[in-house]
């Protein structure tokens, strides 16, 4: 009998397609570069934070992603693709501060959103549509909501039927642009719950969040920014009071609340 050939390692292109690949990418406003050379790999689901001071670039970061402004350097690829060709996969809750809160729209109509890239040109919702739609609502707290007119809701719930909507989309990879913005502890609560649920049902989700105490409790992973990425990993490699101090400079009422969640972090490790 001959002997078995020699092991050898995979090819790298018999490697899985990362999830999302962030390259050298800039991004410039009237020619004033307010990102520079960002590298970024998400090779497997994740419920990822990005961190950093205002004015940092992190919103910044996401639309040039998903391919809302332009990039003056670089590229980023979604499942192996350029985002334009993948958008169907995607889902998108903005900034409150984005959005038209006036438009005479109901609260299901704009959950309803979610499913038209599924339908189609020209198709309206059928049954089964407003059903899951209905179906996403529940899932954040939102049912009883559904005829009202969007411009009628607290924050909170203006929070939570956008949330609907990213749900209604069926999306394999989320960006949230400050979700907890302006929220109270309740639906702060409920949107973490359904973040991590998604997370373990093989969703990628991308948040930038503002509250460092809570990075730690939140989010297995960290992407720090100050216009560069300071730096990237684990929550419980990176967050540290060394890469908090390169990310945020001496600004001590930030530092003294992080240096809170990494005490937090170790007690229960």
């Amino acid at each position: 009998m001959s002997a078995p050939p020699p092991l050898t390692k995979p090819s790298s292109s018999a490697r899985a397609v990362p999830i999302l690949d962030v390259h050298d990418v800039t991004v410039a406003y009237h020619q004033r570069p307010v990102l520079w050379d960002v590298d970024l790999t998400i090779d497997e689901p994740k419920l990822v934070g990005i961190i950093g001071p205002n004015g940092a670039g992190k919103s910044t970061l996401v639309k040039a992603i998903l391919g809302l402004v332009p990039l003056a350097g670089g590229y980023v690829h979604l499942f192996g693709k350029e985002p334009a060709a993948v958008r169907r996969r995607i889902g998108y809750v903005p900034q409150r501060e984005s959005v038209d809160w006036d438009f005479p729209v109901s609260v299901l109509d704009v959950v309803l959103m979610g499913t038209y890239g599924r339908l189609g040109w020209f198709r309206r919702p059928k049954a089964t549509d407003r059903a899951w739609a209905r179906e996403c609502l529940d899932q954040v707290g939102m049912a009883d909501f559904a005829n009202r007119q969007i411009g009628q809701l607290s924050g909170g719930q203006q929070q939570r039927t956008f949330l609907a909507r990213a749900l209604a989309q069926k999306a394999e990879i989320y960006f949230m642009d400050e979700p907890m913005a302006g929220v109270d502890a309740a639906t702060e609560r409920i949107v973490f719950a359904l973040l991590r649920q998604l997370r373990d049902e093989g969703k990628t989700l991308l948040v930038v969040h503002h509250d460092l105490r809570t990075v730690p409790e939140y989010f297995e992973y960290v992407a720090m920014m100050n216009m560069r990425l300071t730096a990237a990993g684990p929550t419980e490699t990176t967050f540290t009071p060394q890469n908090l101090q390169k990310t945020y400079g001496g600004r001590l009422d930030v530092l003294d609340a992080a240096a809170e969640a990494v005490r937090k972090q170790q007690k229960s490790e």
